[in-house]
């Protein structure tokens, strides 16, 4: 939101009030609180103007937080985000007068207290990350709001807002901030942390988080789940502007200086990512959004899968499993399914695990509509003198929300999840949860929560009763998520939405992957082929590369299936036997890196690194990978270029390594290691360089690093497989040092079950079993 015109004028009817002076300062043994007003140089400027109470402390080592508050009259009705404090003991050094400095582990925030010289600085060692300079700390009010009277006069009421601008530096790139499609760094946009259903083409999204990451080596955390307010240099070019319509606002810097220790921290305030299981790697089929479908037809695709030799593991009912005009009722259409029980048991003994969508809605016409009226379960109107549900048609004809605050709807909700469950499902597409109806004069909660602050963290709620019903049933918790807000990231998998069969979306889809993967969510999908319209045959072959090279991969479409025989021969001859190959080749090949992405998972589960990676997440001192979001790397040891085109070109860049720094011998000779092309080791590529590549459908642009060592399995076919029987180890050496390899049994994901070493020599030490090396550097 942008309150300035220029350099030196406001926008009509705005007049923010600029914090210059530390008043006083109270200091704590963990915290300290100071007083801020404008400047003072005489007493007259003590009257009749605001001020803005601060409050510093540390919530975790290496992360400092401040709050701004300017009325405090108000009580605190949440929703606020659960927060894993550990209270660590901060260095505090107070000079009366002229300063006072914050210290927690590397991060420190210097404050100027001394007469009219307001400013924050924040630093690691001597490098100043960000702060508040002149004039970047203030309350703002506005009379452009319909409650404003101007014949009411000195009552006359105004809308308050806080504003917070933090510096940026020559150069400095900004980061994350959820599930963004747009550009890939932030810099020069207008971001809104709110929550709607917008497809994958705009500016809106699904999941945002309050978080950035920057290129400078630190994170910030606005600890608010309503509505956040960003202008990333968009108003002022020095600066980053947070606002709130709201009188507090508590924001916290995240030191690195690796992105990665930044992820670390970040998740362990706001909670590790979750740890999906090995079955939810495979691939996932979906019947489609608006296609009719029924027991033939599921069967169908599942035996064209069998006769093509396609490995399947997990079968997704869309939204049509229930009647129409009745989602949800949590009840399979007895004309589609009449024996549902029996015809899940038939599928899941062909070794399939069964996925429903479910939404947190109930239609008018659903037969759970009276109960949940009857018993208060949905979110009430507060506008109407007799108890009444908020209703309308925007989805689902006179639909209502669940109010997951009311914990009778929370255990009505679970128990059907938990009947669905008895009936064999082993996970739940927990769709929607973004258009939340927020006006206060209209709708109310059953705890009082403040409507505003619930639009985004009604998202929390919803994932979080669902995830942890299917945990307490025993059950492997594994969802299939769209909205999310700050900690959802502990409740997987989440995909991407809603976008269009089309290179330009597959693009998009992978800015908004890589984004949401600096915003502290470990794992993530989306729909392969394109969700609307029919793609392309050369589209398809391309995204299902793509899908298949990251941490959840499923086909799934709107008014389409995306089986691969949806191209007729007549109009697409020989389509039918390509794309199933194309298809076939890369879940093989994703099975094959079990082992590899088994241990990533729980890397993203102990510290929450993605699996999908920015570039500059592994390296962050090659400026020129800053700016890259048309590839991306796999873990640590393999880099991966989607090709976005018709014809098969491809460009990508290859960054510099400098993983060894030692000056021994063995490092020496390390460094002459080369990338390596995933399907041709013979081709080799120097760091620092573009590339430019024709591919056909056989082939991506999949290069292992320099002293790569990826453990591979081509003898799997299926995600809980026994990754140690044909187990073999990727290296492309020399290698530097002995390297460590840790094996996660597909039967107990959440912990190293095996770990050996491979020395200089590429010699095996301490497996249990037979490993096989392989040298790729032999061809």
């Amino acid at each position: 939101m942008k309150f300035t015109d220029g350099m030196w004028m406001n926008r009509n009817a705005v007049t923010p009030n600029w914090m210059g002076n530390v008043e006083r300062v109270n200091v704590g043994d963990k915290k300290v609180e100071l007083l801020l007003t404008k400047p003072q140089r005489h007493r007259g400027d003590t009257l009749n103007v605001g001020t803005i109470s601060a409050a510093v402390r540390s919530p975790i080592e290496g992360v400092i937080a401040v709050s701004f508050s300017h009325w405090t009259g108000e009580a605190d009705s949440g929703p606020n985000f659960p927060l894993f404090e550990s209270n660590p003991h901060p260095t505090i050094t107070h000079t009366q007068g002229k300063s006072l400095s914050f210290s927690c582990g590397p991060l420190s925030l210097a404050i100027n207290t001394a007469p009219n010289s307001l400013s924050f600085s924040y630093f690691t060692n001597s490098k100043r990350l960000t702060g508040h300079s002149f004039r970047s700390i203030a309350f703002v009010t506005s009379a452009d709001t319909p409650r404003y009277k101007v014949e009411e006069g000195l009552y006359a009421e105004q809308e308050n807002y806080l504003l917070l601008e933090l510096d940026l530096s020559v150069g400095e790139k900004i980061y994350g901030l959820g599930e963004r499609f747009g550009p890939f760094v932030k810099n020069g946009q207008v971001v809104d942390i709110w929550n709607e259903d917008g497809g994958t083409s705009s500016e809106l999204g699904y999941k945002n988080i309050p978080f950035y990451i920057s290129s400078r080596g630190y994170g910030v955390f606005i600890n608010n789940p309503g509505k956040v307010m960003l202008e990333i240099q968009s108003e002022r070019t020095t600066r980053i502007n947070v606002v709130v319509r709201a009188e507090s606002l508590e924001y916290m810097v995240v030191a690195g200086p690796s992105p990665k220790e930044i992820l670390n921290r970040y998740t362990a305030l706001t909670g590790r990512p979750g740890l999906p299981p090995s079955w939810s790697y495979g691939l996932w089929l979906t019947t489609s959004f608006t296609t009719s479908y029924d027991e033939k037809t599921v069967t169908s695709f599942v035996e064209g899968f069998k006769e093509r030799q396609i490995p399947l593991s997990v079968f997704h009912f869309d939204s049509f499993w229930m009647k129409s005009f009745q989602w949800c009722d949590f009840d399979f259409n007895d004309e589609s399914f009449p024996d549902a029980k029996g015809y899940l048991a038939r599928l899941k003994t062909r070794g399939l695990k069964i996925s429903v969508w479910i939404n947190p809605y109930v239609a008018q016409a659903s037969p759970l509509f009276l109960e949940g009226k009857r018993n208060g379960y949905f979110i009430m109107r507060s506008d109407t003198p007799r108890p009444t549900v908020w209703q309308w048609d925007n989805w689902q004809a006179g639909m209502a929300c669940v109010d997951f605050t009311n914990p009778a709807a929370c255990k009505w909700y679970g128990g059907h999840l938990r009947r669905l469950m008895d009936l064999g499902v082993d996970s739940f597409k927990t769709d929607f949860g973004e258009r939340i109806p927020f006006l206060s004069r209209q709708v109310k909660y059953h705890d009082g929560s403040d409507t505003v602050r619930m639009h985004n963290f009604y998202a929390y709620l919803y994932n979080k009763l669902v995830y942890e019903t299917m945990a307490s049933a025993g059950q492997d918790a594994c969802l299939f998520a769209r909205a999310a807000t700050a900690g959802t990231q502990q409740f997987p998998v989440h995909w991407g939405g809603d976008c269009e069969s089309t290179f330009e979306a597959m693009a998009e889809t992978l800015r908004g992957g890589l984004s949401l993967g600096l915003s502290g969510f470990a794992f993530w999908a989306h729909d392969i082929g394109g969700f609307e319209g029919l793609p392309d045959p050369a589209l398809y072959k391309r995204w299902v590369q793509f899908g298949l090279l990251g941490s959840h991969s499923r086909l799934h479409g709107s008014s389409s299936y995306r089986v691969p025989w949806i191209y007729d021969r007549d109009n697409f001859p020989g389509e039918d036997e390509a794309c199933s190959k194309v298809l076939k080749e890369s879940v093989l090949r994703k099975m094959a890196l079990m082992p590899y992405i088994l241990r990533l998972a729980l890397e993203g589960h102990q510290r929450g690194t993605p699996i999908m990676r920015a570039m500059f997440l592994e390296f962050p001192d090659d400026l020129n990978v800053w700016t890259l979001d048309t590839q991306y790397m796999l873990g640590s040891e393999m880099l991966v270029a989607p090709v976005f085109s018709q014809d098969g070109d491809v460009s990508f860049y290859v960054p510099n390594d400098e993983r060894n720094k030692s000056p021994s011998p063995a490092a020496a000779a390390a460094a002459t290691a080369k990338w390596r092309s995933f399907f041709d080791s013979t081709k080799t590529y120097e760091s620092g360089r573009w590339y430019t590549e024709k591919h056909g459908f056989d082939t991506l642009p999949i290069l292992l690093r320099p002293e790569a060592v990826v453990p591979y399995n081509p003898e799997m076919k299926a995600p809980e497989g026994d990754i140690t029987n044909g187990l073999q180890v990727w290296i492309n050496g020399p290698l530097s040092d002995s390297r460590t390899v840790e094996m996660v049994e597909t039967s107990a994901v959440d912990k190293v079950a095996l770990s050996f070493t491979i020395d200089n020599n590429l010699q095996v030490n301490g497996a249990k079993g037979d490993v096989k090396v392989v040298d790729v550097t032999k061809g």
